[in-house]
């Protein structure tokens, strides 16, 4: 293992112990208050964002507002409220894919977002199948694979429904993407199944924003370990609920 790796891999535990802190802190306490390490961003990108978090700053800072980049963004929702992608595309100029398995968010993003192509698909391992969704009750906002994640969130009963699955390296081969420049994933839970039915070194996306609760944090940190994909230390105490990977630089 050449030794430039093998220091990187250090560095990376290092970063791993602060995000699992931080996470768990999170976790536990039930919040969503931006933590002062976000200060920085705010001051340069804010006051308001789109966004549940800072997720908008972040990727602002990281491709300092570049223009006309391509964005998959898995797990979208609403096509503006906590959105990682809406300001990209209004402010910057940005395209791209936007996926969700509940198809009634649609027509606005038909109606808003000239850009954005949506799909309403369940991103799974496998495709062409069908996938459980539990959907809250009274808030269709709040929807996952998992019935108790679903209802823990919303603080309500879910209903389920049966939805289309199909593999995101499918997806981005159906409509002929050779770029991504942001890929986000934010699915409840659901992201090492999106992850394996996912050609990361096909589309080498050059940043990755994706939500990583405890549960699955480890699965994600080791898929892309296995890929060359290093997490970027500067914005894992201004986030505690996202990761945020790049290719590690020789890639």
């Amino acid at each position: 293992m050449p030794r430039r790796w093998s220091k990187q891999r250090f560095d990376l535990v290092e970063v791993i112990a602060i995000a699992a802190f931080s996470t768990l802190f999170v976790w536990k306490v039930g919040t969503f208050s931006l933590p002062p390490e976000a200060a920085p961003l705010r001051k340069v990108y804010g006051p308001w964002h789109y966004t549940r978090g800072v997720e908008e700053w972040v990727i602002r800072d990281y491709f300092k507002d570049q223009r006309a980049g391509f964005f998959v963004d898995i797990g979208a929702n609403h096509y503006k409220d906590e959105n990682n992608t809406f300001y990209l595309e209004q402010q910057l100029g940005w395209s791209g894919i936007a996926v969700d398995p509940l198809r009634e968010f649609e027509a606005d993003y038909g109606k808003y977002r000239p850009r954005t192509k949506f799909f309403a698909l369940f991103v799974s391992d496998v495709s062409d199948e069908r996938a459980a969704l539990y959907v809250a009750q009274s808030n269709t906002k709040v929807s996952s694979a998992s019935r108790e994640q679903t209802e823990d969130e919303a603080g309500q009963r879910a209903s389920v429904t049966m939805v289309p699955t199909i593999t995101l390296t499918d997806l981005l081969e159906g409509q002929g993407v050779s770029r991504v420049d942001l890929l986000s994933i934010d699915i409840e839970l659901a992201e090492p199944k999106a992850l394996a039915g996912f050609d990361v070194a096909k589309f080498k996306p050059r940043l990755v924003c994706i939500e990583a609760w405890l549960p699955v944090r480890q699965q994600i940190l080791d898929y892309f370990a296995r890929h060359r994909y290093v997490v970027i230390g500067r914005y894992l105490r201004a986030d505690p609920i996202n990761l945020y990977f790049a290719p590690f630089p020789d890639n």
